[in-house]
């Protein structure tokens, strides 16, 4: 037999593990890849949305009280002023959300609604009646119906699917940052003009009127100057594709061609928003446990603190674990929320109650939404946006009617009591939750 050959001692051995084969040659380590920037529609939108907020929520969280301290008018008349409102705003939203994919522009449509809705405001100012209050609100809320759509999808074309959670949650932050800047001038008009009260005053809302129109018209001009129309899924040099009108034909009242998916979760939605009433009835719940004018603005300045807190750090979540499990969790959150807005005895209780509140807005806020751009193609989001949000706020038109009959009744009947509506609101919720963790697909960004 031939003899081994010996290795000369004096070499260098290369010591490998048993079991493994000689390694590779060694390769230098390949450099991370960038995370794109945030675009900036981003930041553009988000800018409105700020200035849009400070000046709407200097009057939306007073007008309630408005409604019943001076003009006198019943639970179900604030229901029916509110839930007519963001009906109306609702259809809009799916006709400008087609129409954006239709014409191919998504920053046009959104300047126009933001347009709309600040030229609506000065006329509060000399609104002596509930129906007058009705007509102005309503005008607000076509502007809004006009630009959401577009604007969300704005935002969906101008973000790549793993980032797209955090931007719609960096939006919804800077929307809430503007409704607490917008509450902290309320509280200072309200305490220069009327000081403390229980009860809200005629001079109090017509100065807060005046206040809010500067913010309104700047949040336009942010708009239209700072954004720009992109190609969907994050614009030139990010593989994205255009945004044209191929995806959009005729009117579509069924929303053909968007997925079983996107259905099955925009029913769920429905059946969710049925007991999910306006935020004006949270408002008089606070009233009737004892807050004064003063004490509910302060709550809701820590409200929206707190929402602006968690909607970002939430939104990043929601690109890092399925989308539908995020909804759900906050619809279960807030169908406590609204047992424990049921069972409240103090003021104290509503208190804790509103702060767990914007913990839930805060994580569903940019989920949902992310969550319909997962589930539709790119070239019909603006419809999809719209579908979605006419198919959600047709339901706060039932929801807020039904809140007023059960808390005050209608004409013979008195009602159940301030209560009722919670509990409703808090089994609805529940079902909708068990609804989306079996019916909607659990998708991740990629």
């Amino acid at each position: 037999m031939r003899p081994e050959s010996r290795k000369d001692p004096r070499q260098p051995v290369d010591k490998i593990p048993p079991g493994r084969m000689t390694p590779p040659p060694s390769e230098p380590p390949k450099a991370e890849a960038p995370r794109p920037r945030l675009h900036r529609n981003v930041w553009a939108t988000s800018g409105t949305s700020f200035l849009t907020d400070v000046s709407s929520e200097m009057l939306v969280n007073v007008l309630p009280l408005f409604l019943s301290n001076v003009l006198g008018v019943r639970v179900w008349a604030v229901g029916a002023v509110e839930g007519l409102a963001e009906a109306t705003s609702s259809v809009l939203k799916l006709y400008s959300g087609w129409l954006s994919d239709r014409l191919g522009t998504r920053k046009w449509p959104a300047v126009a609604g933001y347009a709309v809705s600040a030229l609506s405001k000065p006329f509060y100012y000399v609104a002596s009646t509930w129906g007058a209050v009705a007509a102005i609100r309503w005008g607000d809320r076509v502007g809004k119906g006009v630009r959401t759509a577009p604007r969300d999808a704005l935002l969906a074309d101008s973000t790549v699917a793993g980032r797209r959670g955090l931007a719609f949650g960096l939006h919804r932050a800077a929307d809430t940052a503007g409704a607490v800047t917008g509450i902290a001038v309320s509280i200072w008009v309200v305490g220069r003009v009327q000081g403390g009260g229980a009860v809200l005053e005629a001079e109090t809302f017509r100065s807060l009127v005046a206040w809010s129109l500067l913010p309104a018209f700047l949040g336009v001009a942010v708009l239209a100057i700072g954004a720009r129309d992109v190609a969907a899924g994050g614009g030139r040099g990010r593989g994205g594709e255009p945004v044209s009108g191929a995806g959009a034909g005729r009117f579509p009242l069924r929303l053909r061609g968007l997925g079983r998916g996107f259905a099955a979760f925009v029913a769920c939605s429905v059946v969710f928003e049925l007991g999910n009433s306006a935020d004006a009835f949270l408002v008089l719940r606070a009233q009737e446990r004892g807050l004064s004018v003063a004490g509910i603005l302060w709550l809701l300045l820590a409200f929206n603190v707190v929402y602006a807190l968690v909607s970002t750090p939430a939104g990043a979540l929601a690109d890092r674990v399925p989308r539908k499990r995020v909804v759900a969790v906050a619809w279960g959150l807030y169908s406590l929320i609204y047992l424990g807005f049921a069972l409240a005895g103090t003021a104290a209780h509503v208190t804790v109650l509103y702060l767990a509140y914007g913990c839930y807005h805060g994580l569903v806020a940019g989920a949902a939404k992310a969550l319909v751009a997962d589930l539709v193609p790119a070239s019909q989001r603006g419809t999809a946006y719209g579908g979605y949000a006419a198919a959600t706020g047709l339901a706060t038109l039932p929801a807020s009617l039904l809140a007023g009959v059960l808390w005050e009744g209608l004409f013979a009947w008195r009602g159940l009591g301030p209560a009722a509506p919670f509990v409703f609101g808090a089994a609805t919720a529940a079902a909708a939750a068990a609804m989306l963790l079996v019916l909607v697909p659990g998708k991740r960004a990629g």
